[in-house]
This record gives structure tokens, C-alpha cells and sequence, in this order.
């Protein structure tokens, strides 16, 4: 039936792992990966806990899908309770770990309790130890992964780490797995951190079987991968440009967030999207992209690789970051770059390695920067606080930034405490443009209406992968629709919502939902898992774990009033572009929303919500 069957149960204060049967009724209703982790985690924690408290548990998970021959299936999730937001925390990566874990036999592992001493877990099939890390503490998500590969000699042993930001539980610290492939969101790596657990190493050679209907499996994965193969996002623009390609789109309808959102177009939009990285440097005659790439399974390669010119600024005297490593995403290339006004394309990627390197989420690190670039233009923060002159614009600040934040020195510690507790610790917390504790993605609410509710309700703070609603609103797909009106965008939101905890729970990319609707990811659910996993009972499963998410985040303290934007989206207009003169129309979404939700005025599921859903 596609899943292992089995998961371990790793108590790090006790030091013992343990095997134990994977709930089969649980699987059958939230099916793996984000909601079956989901479901285990709010069984087994407080809602209330401390995220960085030996009560909180962290656990990483794959999907049914995971490992097998569905196209992009290498996903897996991180799900515990996040520091940063103080949410239910779900961060997905690829790369190769996740189908490593599932080819080892395993579904998922949970973390619980918090170890005395860095340790980190070892798996080789059936075989699961924690060995010491003391060795590996202090060192880089790089260092770590190469020193564990020697260790072991064994080239293919898949690492999930942390390093120094999660070390020092930077607020935002990601788990990184595969050198640049992240479960970045939210501050999944501090709390791993705060257990002393630094990795996990993953050798599988079991592969993948247990498959309900093998030859029906064989045919219907053929057949959507065709499918990918001749849409135009899917098998053209990202394979070409990667998630950059929206860089221009977006600036050109006046929804690039620029400056921390005081405008919505960026002058310097050119000069760091993907035609950018795929033009000749004036300086070096060489092109920053070096070639694609795709994680395990993947019939896309969104994935980019990218080299920093070796005279820049930010490397001339530092060769380690002369070779090529992950590129620039569309998302981080905005938060590092737009959100800043910095349009030094070299100095974003140094920026983004960084982030690779010691494990930090570039989309919360950059808005944050933006957030201290505006108190720094007001006066309120000071070139000796800083360390450096951090107006608007300077490369120079960035790199600095960089450096002190992975570090967790001087005021990059303030800065690793994410933008709300920054920008309230000095007096201007409506200055931090966050939902729920966390950072806003590339798109202004403003011109893009949809994606205003989409972050106003994210389970986990502020989120664009939690209901990418820019598709329908840019890029009409699957159908268009106005992205400067109100009209329909709960339905709309609701339904990418609810599809995408489908998505992310069969261990599959949510990039295949440019190209495939639920309807074409049943069949490649049933196939694999049993047919009773019919199109109606996918679609439910996917509005279940919503809703378990929403109730769990309710019995944390969070209300209705937490489902709101920062002052500047909702009383400030755009300036120029289509959405001149426009703010953001959630108000008028939002009560709607809790409407078809099946949630009353307090945004708490009624009871006969709870009911339908079995929960």
C-alpha cells in the first residue's frame, strides 16, 4: 500500500530509537507526509508547549508517493510547533533525503524529549543508532554533511542538518538537506537545535515496494509525467528560468513588494531575475547560471546553480565560495533583493549561500533586513548599532547582515529574533510585515487580492506554498481570474488550500499543480495506496488536515484577530502599477471565508464542521 508501515520513535533524552507500526487508520485519513506528521504531533504535544522546550517534539516525514517512480516524488516534511510564530510549523524539502528515508523502510521519525550532548541519528535500513556529534557541533550544514559522508564511507548517505543558526536557534534556522535543498520555514532548525540534535544521516537500500496496484501504477505515473512534460510552466519555463521567471512578471502588475512593501514595483527588478542570471556579467564575461537541476524523481529541474563572480566584494579573498552551489529561488532572490531595494545580483547569491550554508530561511532573513533598513531610514537604528551605514539599496549592509545573522554576532542576533519581536523591541511593531510572527513572500496583497487572504489564514504565518493563489490571479491557471478584486477569492483560496495539504501529503511538489489538479493526482494515490482513495475522499482528506491544523493553532491561543495583515497592506494604497490607489480588500474577504470554512465569527471550527470531518 505504499507506505513502509513503520516508524522511528527516537527519545533523545532517554537516548533510546525505537520501531513501532505506522497507525494504518490515521494514514487512511490524512493520508502521510504533512498531515500524517500533523496528526501525530497534536495526538502527542500540548498545543501550549514552548516550541524550544523538551516537550515540543519535531518530526520529518515522507508520503506514500514518496520513493516511488510519481514524478517529483522526493518530498518530505518537517512538522513540529514553531518558534517563530508560535504555529504549527510544516516546512517541506526535496533533494534526495526524503525518498532515502522511505527506500531505508521508514515513514517517519519522531523526535522527542532533548539530549544531555549533540548527537545525531544514523539509519542504514533496518539499523538506527544516535551516535555523538560533538564533533560536528560548531561546524556548517556543508561541513557536516561532507564529514558524516567520510565518517561512513559512503558517498550516498543522504544528511539532514542544521548549522550554526540553528546551533544558536536563530528563530529562522532551516534543516538543509542535500547541501541547498531546505525545509525552510518557520524555525524547524532551532528547534532541533534546542534538542542537541544536529543531523540525520540516511542510507536506504530497500527501495520502495508495498505498491497496491504496481502495473495501474506504472501506466497513470507515465501518463501524468507526459502531462508535465507539455505545459508550459511545468515543462518549459521552470525547467528554463526556474521559479525566477516570475521576477518580471510580477514587477510588471505592480506586486513585487519592495523597500519592506512601501512600494510595489522595483526599479531594480532586471538586473536579479532569471534573465539576469542567464546574461554574461559585464565584469567577468560569464554567465552567474550554470545549469538546472532536479531533485529525486523530478521530470521539472526548477532547481538552479550558480556561481559568484570570483572578484566581487563579498569572495574576493574567500575561494570556499568560488565554486558553484544552489542558486537563487524567485522567493529569495525578492526577499534578499526587491525587499531591500539591492539589486547586486552577486551580492543576493551570497547572501542565499549563506543561507544554505548555516541553515537560515532567506525569505524571513531578507524581510527582515528590509525592517531594519526602514527603523535605519527613520533614525531609529543607528550605524553603530549596526555596525554599517544599511540604507535602502546597499549590497554592502546585505553581506554584512549575512554574516553577522549565520554567525550570531553582534546585532545579527537581534536580527535572528525574526522582524516582529525586532521592529516591536524598537517601538514600531507594525513596521514588520508578517502574519502570525512570520515574514511575508513576494507578493504584494495589494495587487495580487487573493494572496492577501491566502496570508491572512496561512496555518503557518504568512505563506505563498499554503495557497498559491498567483496561479489562478497571474497566470491563469486553472482558470483566470482578477487579481484586483475580491469577488470569489475565498472559494478560490479555500480550494488551493485544501488541495495543496493533498499535495504536500502525498509526497509529492507543488509544482506539479502548474500542470495536474487533485483529479490527476487520485489516480497516482490510488494506484499506489488502495482505491478507496477516491477524488471526493482526496479533496476531504486535504480540507481535514486544514482544519486540524486551524484547530490546533486555536487551542494555541490564536484567534480571529491573528488573521489580519500589517497596517501598511490595509490603510496604505499601492502607489503606481495596475493596483494604484487600491489596498488590500481583506476585510470584505475574510468573514466569507469563515462562512464556507464552516467556522464561526471567532474563526473556531463549528461543530458540525468537526463532525464531518471526523475531528
Amino acid at each position: 500500500m505504499s507506505w513502509a508501515g513503520k516508524i522511528l520513535r527516537v527519545n533523545l533524552t532517554a537516548g533510546t530509537v525505537t520501531s513501532e507500526p505506522l497507525r494504518m487508520d490515521w494514514a487512511k485519513l490524512y493520508l502521510g507526509s504533512r498531515g500524517l506528521a500533523t496528526k501525530y504531533l497534536v495526538e502527542e504535544i500540548d498545543a501550549k508547549v514552548d516550541p524550544l522546550s523538551i516537550d515540543n517534539k519535531i518530526i520529518w516525514a515522507t508520503g506514500p508517493l514518496t520513493g516511488t517512480m510519481a514524478s517529483t516524488g522526493g518530498r518530505y516534511t518537517v512538522v513540529t510547533k514553531g518558534p517563530l510564530t508560535g504555529a504549527i510549523a510544516c516546512s517541506n524539502s526535496g533533494g534526495y533525503w526524503g525518498a532515502e528515508l522511505k527506500m531505508a523502510g521508514w515513514d517517519m521519525v519522531i523526535f522527542e524529549g532533548a539530549s544531555a550532548k549533540p548527537v545525531y541519528l544514523s539509519i542504514e535500513d533496518d539499523k538506527a543508532e544516535l551516535k555523538d556529534a560533538a564533533h560536528l557541533w560548531g561546524k556548517s550544514v556543508w561541513e557536516t554533511e561532507g564529514i558524516i559522508k567520510k565518517g561512513h564511507q559512503d558517498p550516498l548517505v543522504r544528511v539532514s542538518s542544521i548549522g550554526l543558526a540553528g546551533e544558536n536557534k536563530v528563530l529562522f534556522a532551516a534543516v538543509v538537506n542535500d547541501l541547498h535543498r531546505a525545509a525552510g520555514r518557520s524555525g524547524v532548525g532551532a528547534v532541533m537545535g534546542s534538542k542537541n540534535l544536529k543531523a540525520i544521516a540516511v542510507r536506504g537500500t530497500k527501495g520502495v515496494g508495498n505498491i497496491a496496484n504496481p502495473k495501474e501504477f506504472m501506466r497513470v505515473t507515465y501518463e501524468k509525467k507526459k502531462i508535465l512534460q507539455d505545459n508550459a510552466v511545468t515543462g518549459a519555463g521552470l525547467p528554463t528560468y526556474g521559479t525566477q521567471v516570475l521576477m518580471s512578471v510580477i514587477n510588471e502588475m505592480g506586486a513585487l513588494p519592495t523597500r519592506n512593501h512601501q512600494d510595489v514595483a522595483f526599479e531594480g527588478a532586471k538586473d536579479i531575475g532569471a534573465e539576469a542570471m542567464a546574461t554574461p556579467r559585464a565584469t567577468d564575461g560569464k554567465k552567474p547560471l550554470v545549469t538546472n537541476q532536479a531533485c529525486f524523481g523530478c521530470t521539472i529541474a526548477c532547481g538552479r546553480i550558480q556561481k559568484i563572480d570570483q572578484n566581487h566584494f563579498t569572495v574576493d579573498n574567500k575561494p570556499q565560495y568560488w565554486g558553484a552551489s544552489g542558486g537563487l529561488e524567485y522567493e529569495a532572490a525578492w526577499a534578499l533583493g526587491a525587499a531591500n531595494g539591492v539589486k547586486d545580483l552577486d551580492a543576493l547569491q551570497y547572501a542565499n549561500v549563506l543561507c544554505n550554508e548555516q541553515g537560515m530561511d532567506p525569505i524571513t532573513f531578507g524581510a527582515t533586513i528590509g525592517a531594519v533598513m526602514e527603523l535605519y531610514q527613520m533614525g531609529i537604528l543607528t550605524k553603530e548599532q549596526l555596525g554599517i551605514d544599511a540604507q535602502f539599496g546597499s549590497a554592502q549592509a546585505l553581506a554584512h547582515f549575512a554574516e553577522i545573522t549565520a554567525k550570531g554576532e553582534g546585532f545579527g542576533i537581534e536580527i535572528g529574533q525574526g522582524s516582529k519581536r525586532l521592529c516591536t523591541k524598537y517601538g514600531h511593531p507594525e513596521l514588520s510585515m508578517s502574519v502570525k510572527g512570520q515574514e511575508f513572500p513576494a507578493y504584494d496583497s495589494r495587487g495580487i487580492q487573493g494572496m492577501g487572504l491566502t496570508y491572512a489564514t496561512s496555518n503557518r504565518g504568512a505563506c505563498h506554498l499554503r495557497s498559491y493563489t498567483v496561479a489562478s490571479e497571474v497566470l491563469g491557471i486553472p482558470v483566470k481570474t482578477d487579481p484586483l478584486v475580491a469577488d470569489g477569492k475565498p472559494e478560490l483560496v479555500m480550494a488551493f488550500q485544501d488541495a495543496t495539504a493533498a499535495f504536500d501529503s502525498a509526497g509529492i511538489c507543488i509544482f506539479t499543480s502548474f500542470a495536474w489538479g487533485l483529479a490527476d493526482v487520485q489516480p497516482q494515490v490510488a494506484a499506489a495506496c488502495g482505491e478507496e482513495f477516491t477524488l471526493e475522499n482526496l479533496s476531504m482528506i486535504g480540507e481535514r488536515i486544514w482544519n486540524m491544523e486551524r484547530d490546533f493553532n486555536n487551542r494555541a491561543g490564536f484567534t480571529s484577530k491573528d488573521d489580519t495583515l500589517p497596517p501598511r497592506l490595509l490603510n496604505e494604497p499601492a502607489k503606481t502599477g495596475p493596483a494604484k490607489g487600491l489596498v488590500s480588500k481583506l476585510p470584505e474577504m475574510l468573514p466569507k471565508y469563515y462562512d464556507i470554512r464552516g467556522w464561526d465569527g471567532d474563526g473556531q471550527l463549528k461543530a458540525a464542521t468537526r463532525e464531518r470531518l471526523g475531528l
